[in-house]
This record gives structure tokens, C-alpha cells and sequence, in this order.
């Protein structure tokens, strides 16, 4: 009986180490086996993904070739230009593929790309074997420990987990890889579907990462910045198993910092180092096992005993969380990213909601399309997005996302708050969607968990609890350096002012050089012309204070409301006459006890309110007055402001 041919698919599990997939591949000691990346159309053009991603997992790719060739000079990861749902049934004939095997994944869209490639393989009599690797335990496992039902809280997901059992030992890297068999790259090309780019707007160029199956030089490398037609990459963060497990040798070599861990007591201000592990990226290419992650900061601990944190807090803490949210995807299906549909997140009448249309997993949202119900509010998100809101640590956070590709968990924290509940109202969604296309480290089961969790609609509703855009960012850094590098236009500024610009003498403007003035829509962002006797600072967007009651006067209007994404009154629309039921009644007023809980760094209560209105904003007192900034016209808010207003 011949030996089985395999081809092995790799696809986020981009390491060697702790494989489980790759193990099973092994264990059938093949004859030969053809390690393979498809570069799916749906990424490319459907998922947003600046080039600070895409370098990322070129990284992580060019690494694990060249482990692969380590290991057999005759190897290496075989870059295939084409969708797996038509390349792989094509390549099962012309390699004669016995057997296939892949990581299994949580996302919607891989779940159903998963379904139509397993089909074409049993069509083709080929054999499909999977296993689980991206998280701690299964998440079907979990979900099925946990009655079917999504994990909503680390609790949840503990509990499951115990029923599961112990979280699995990691398994060590291969020593061999078998020689691939022959790769002709003379298969016919399918047309690749490219009507729709998210991306676009980042091509500097025409891409060309379909013009052949094969790649530019036919040998299946690995692709290029300007293949995908981007411009270079400016984060300094870099990918691959190589780096990734350096990384976690260091991290664990302290063991007191790694054993005393606690994410809410790191700094979101600091920098070069950051005060976290930033293996978060890693992990989401598959560059490092979670479960080797998990099982040397649980030997962290035990070495150092007495006084080491422990969960949700702790490294372990971190991992558990992640766990929760891929549970959670896993049980919820293609609405978990959304409102729509998703009987498990509260409906709340943010401005700016999405667009739906009907995709291969459902009524889904449209990616960066959305209803412009206030452009009050769309030049808010706007303004967010390009960090000119005119508070300088949002500002701080917004440019540093957008030029490393990460930000500190508590700064995205600090944004999303802002975004949403905090101060602009805008749906969660808008600032998700940012993320995705940002982020190093994006992953659609957190990001979107995380941003559900900080709006409040799902996994937490302490929606009274919000975090001050000055109070927060002074806690960490009181002399403001984490603004000072990513504003440059504020570098000069004096302490007491660089969190309060506005609020900042003429004298102490001068001897800064810097104008505090309109929207920052001439494009003095900061990054302009030195030679400028001054910059220009934006103004702030709005009142904070003013706008904080506003949002927590509307969120406990929708709490009282208790709307969810899957009910008939958000599909059909008549949410809005609920609402305005609700304006009638009274259940729209604030709660005096809402107004005096918060936590550290947030505002915390009536006297500590009291004693930062300046953190607040009250900008019709400063020196350098503007107007009082207006409330949102237009939108589903304007009752809330008029009622405060009385």
C-alpha cells in the first residue's frame, strides 16, 4: 500500500512548535508533503488590513520557510495566488493529494470556506484531517461544556474549561519534514473576484498578487509589499516563531514580571519598552502556540510562589480571556461581530450605524459602510480615527495605532470608551471596523468582544463607569512624554497644560509654539513643516463633561429598553418608537448613584468630579474661549441633550 501524499495547509498556526495539525500530518508518515498557504481573495480584498498587518504576516511566513527548510533544504511554505475554495480541488487531482490537513478556525467566513474545500475533498476522495490549535482548550469543547451556550464571562469560561480538562501540554517542533512532491506551476488560473478592495485605499500601486498561481517568478515565494501594491510598513514590531519565541524566553527569564503580572497596573503611556508582553500578534498568526504561552507563565508562577498574581488579572488571566471571546464566536456564528442578529448584545441607537447586505454566512455588516444619521457625529468619528480630537492622550493613542499597529489594551480601553458611551455615541462597530484595519494584533473574535465589552452591549454593563480623556492618561504620565512623541505639536508645552491644551496661557502658547485652533481639517496635525514659527493644536471636539452625561442619560434610556440585536423591533425599525415611548415616561433622566461609581483613572465621583472639571473640559471659562461645543443634530440622542438642558 502506497505511503499518503499530503498536503498541508497552513493558514493562522504559522509555527512549527506546538502544532497539533502538523503533528497528525506527520503522524501518517507520509511519502511527501506539501506545505501551503493560499493567498485567499476574501483577505486580500474583503478584510481591511493596512501594510503594518500585511508586513506582519510576511514576517511570520518568511520565518516558518525558512524553519521549514531547516529542517529539508527540498522544502519550504508554498505560496499558492488563489482562493483555497478553487485552487485546493484542482490541486488535489494535479498532486494526487491523498490526504488534507489543516488548524481548524472559529471565524464565520473560515468556517463556511472550511465546509465548501472539505466538500471538494471527500468529491475528490480525499482524506481531511483537523485539529484545534489557536486556543487554549477547543472552543467547540468549551461551548459544548458550557450547554450549547456562548462563554460571556471569564467564569463561564473557566467553569467549561474545567469540565474540558487540564489545558494540554504544548508539544515540541518537528525534526524532519518529509520532501514536498513535485509543484508544477502550470495550472490554469481562475479568475480571482476584485470588484471590491477595502484595501484600495492603501495601494500605492496596481497590485499584482494574482497575475500568476505561482507568484512573479513562479517558484511559490512568499509575496511582497509591492506585490499587494502597499507601501512600506512603519512599525517598528516584527513577526515570526524565531522572534516570537525569543520574546517569551525574555519575558520568562524575569521571573517577578512574569509572575506578578497585572494587566490593569501596566502602564497604557509607556514606551520603548512597552509594559506588556506585545505577543499578541504573534499569537494571532499562529507564530506562538497559546498553550506553550500559558504553560511557561504557569511555571512562572510556581517558581516564584507566594505574592504571584492570578487570573483574570494575571498572564494566564490574559490568555483565558481570549479564550472566552473564540468560545463565544464559536457558539454565536456570524453575528458575534455585529448588533444585527446577535441575541447577545444589547441594542443601543448609536449614530452612524452599519449597512448590512446578504453574504456566504448571512445578513452581515458592510464593511466601512454606514449611515451618516448626524454628520455632527461622522466628523467626530473622523477626527477620532486620524487622532485630531483635540485631547491630546486620545490624539497620543489614535497616531500611535496608526503607525505601530498597536496600542497599549488599556489605551484601546481608554479610545473605545471615548468613542462610543464616553463621549461621541458613535456605534461600536465604526471604531471595530478601525481596528481591524489597524491593529498588528487584530483578531475578530476580541476585537470585536473587546469593543462590545468597552460600549457596554455585551460582557459588561457598568455602562456609569467611564474613563476621563485627562484624569486617565495623567495617572500613568504626568508629565505627558507619551504625548510629547506622538504630538509632537504639543512637545513643548508645559506639564500642567499638555493634557489641557486649550486651557494653556497665551505666554505658555508662545514659548511652545503652538496655536490651539480649529478642527485640525487644514491638516496641521503635527507632523508639519518645523520651520513654522508655530502648529497648530485642534480644539477640542466638545464639552467632555457635558457630552459624558449625555451619552450615560441615553445608555440607561436603552438599558431600561432592554433591546437586543435579534429582536423584531431592531430588524423591522419600530426600536424608534420604543424609544420615544421611553423619552415620554422619563426613563431617559440620569441616576444620581450611576454618577458617583467609577474605578481608577476614571472619573471616580462627586467630589473627584468636582475637582477635575477642568479634566472635563469646561472650555467657555478658559482663556482661549470657543464656542460651547454643540450637541449632535440629527440623530437619536437629541432628546437626552434637551432634557439635561431644562
Amino acid at each position: 500500500m502506497s505511503k499518503p501524499r499530503v498536503i498541508y495547509w497552513f493558514r493562522t498556526d504559522l509555527r512549527l512548535h506546538d502544532s497539533p495539525a502538523l503533528k497528525a500530518a506527520l503522524d501518517l508518515e507520509p511519502a511527501v508533503l506539501w506545505p501551503i498557504f493560499t493567498w485567499d481573495p476574501h483577505y486580500v480584498y474583503r478584510v481591511k488590513a493596512g501594510p503594518n498587518r500585511w508586513q506582519y504576516l510576511l514576517d511570520c511566513q518568511q520565518d516558518l520557510s525558512k524553519s521549514i527548510q531547516n529542517l529539508n533544504p527540498k522544502s519550504k511554505l508554498f505560496v499558492i495566488r488563489e482562493g483555497p475554495q478553487t485552487v485546493l480541488p484542482r490541486l488535489f487531482r494535479a498532486w494526487g493529494a491523498t490526504h488534507l490537513v489543516f488548524e481548524r478556525d472559529t471565524d464565520a467566513y473560515a468556517r463556511e470556506r472550511d465546509r465548501i474545500v472539505e466538500e471538494a475533498a471527500v468529491a475528490a476522495g480525499v482524506q481531511v484531517v483537523t485539529r484545534y490549535g489557536r486556543t487554549l482548550w477547543d472552543s467547540d469543547d468549551i461551548v459544548a461544556k458550557n450547554r450549547g451556550k456562548p462563554t460571556m464571562s471569564i467564569n463561564q469560561l473557566q467553569a467549561a474549561g474545567q469540565k474540558v480538562g487540564e489545558v494540554p501540554k504544548p508539544i515540541p517542533a518537528p525534526t524532519y519534514m518529509p520532501d514536498p512532491g513535485e509543484v508544477p506551476f502550470d495550472l490554469d488560473r481562475c479568475d480571482v473576484p476584485g470588484s471590491i478592495d477595502l484595501n484600495g485605499p492603501h495601494r500605492i500601486k496596481s497590485e499584482a498578487a494574482y497575475s500568476s498561481i505561482a507568484g512573479p517568478w513562479n517558484d511559490f515565494a512568499i509575496a511582497t509589499l509591492e506585490e499587494l501594491g502597499l507601501p512600506a510598513a512603519t512599525t517598528p514590531h516584527r513577526g515570526g516563531e524565531t522572534l516570537a519565541l525569543k520574546q517569551l524566553d525574555k519575558i520568562m527569564a524575569d521571573v517577578k514580571y512574569a509572575a506578578t503580572f497585572k494587566k490593569p497596573e501596566t502602564s497604557p503611556a509607556a514606551f520603548e519598552p512597552q509594559s506588556t508582553t506585545l505577543l499578541s500578534p504573534q499569537m494571532h498568526f499562529g507564530a506562538l502556540s497559546p498553550r506553550l504561552f500559558y504553560w511557561r507563565a504557569h511555571e512562572a508562577t510556581e517558581k516564584y510562589g507566594k505574592g504571584a498574581s492570578t487570573p483574570p488579572e494575571s498572564l494566564t488571566g490574559q490568555l483565558l480571556f481570549r479564550d472566552m471571546y473564540f468560545a463565544a464566536q464559536a457558539a454565536i456564528g456570524s453575528p458575534y461581530t455585529q448588533t444585527l442578529n446577535n441575541a447577545y448584545v444589547r441594542f443601543i441607537p448609536w449614530h452612524l450605524p452599519s449597512r448590512y447586505d446578504a453574504t456566504e454566512t448571512g445578513i452581515n455588516a458592510i464593511s466601512g459602510e454606514y449611515h451618516v444619521d448626524s454628520p455632527q457625529a461622522d466628523e467626530w468619528f473622523k477626527r477620532w480615527k486620524a487622532g485630531l480630537t483635540g485631547f491630546p492622550f486620545v490624539d497620543a493613542l489614535m497616531r500611535q495605532l496608526r503607525f505601530e499597529g498597536w496600542i497599549h489594551h488599556l489605551g484601546r480601553h481608554m479610545v473605545a470608551c471615548f468613542l462610543t458611551r464616553g463621549g461621541c455615541y458613535v456605534h461600536w462597530e465604526r471604531g471595530a471596523d478601525v481596528f481591524e484595519e489597524l491593529l498588528i494584533d487584530h483578531e475578530p473574535a476580541s476585537n470585536a468582544g473587546n469593543w462590545q465589552w468597552l460600549s457596554c452591549t455585551a460582557f459588561f454593563s457598568q455602562y456609569y463607569r467611564c474613563y476621563s480623556p485627562v484624569a486617565f492618561g495623567k495617572k500613568w504620565d504626568k508629565n505627558g512624554d507619551f504625548i510629547r512623541k506622538w504630538v509632537p505639536e504639543l512637545k513643548n508645552l508645559e506639564a500642567k497644560f499638555i493634557y489641557e491644551p486649550w486651557k494653556a496661557t497665551q505666554a505658555a502658547l508662545n514659548k511652545a509654539g503652538v496655536k490651539v485652533e480649529g478642527d485640525g481639517s487644514d491638516g496641521s496635525d503635527g507632523w508639519s513643516d518645523e520651520a513654522k514659527k508655530y502648529v497648530v493644536y485642534p480644539e477640542p471636539m466638545f464639552d467632555f463633561n457635558e457630552r459624558r452625561s449625555i451619552c450615560m442619560s441615553a445608555m440607561k434610556a436603552a438599558y431600561s429598553i432592554g433591546l437586543r440585536g435579534n429582536d423584531d423591533a431592531v430588524k423591522d425599525g419600530t426600536w424608534r418608537k420604543l424609544f420615544g415611548e421611553a423619552e415620554q415616561t422619563g426613563t431617559g433622566g440620569l441616576g444620581s448613584s450611576h454618577e458617583e461609581q467609577a474605578e481608577g483613572g476614571e472619573i471616580e465621583s462627586r467630589h473627584a468630579e468636582t475637582s477635575s472639571l477642568s479634566a472635563c473640559g469646561r472650555v467657555p471659562t478658559l482663556k482661549h474661549a470657543r464656542k460651547k461645543s454643540e450637541s449632535v443634530k440629527g440623530g437619536p440622542m437629541d432628546k437626552h441633550v434637551k432634557k439635561l438642558k431644562r
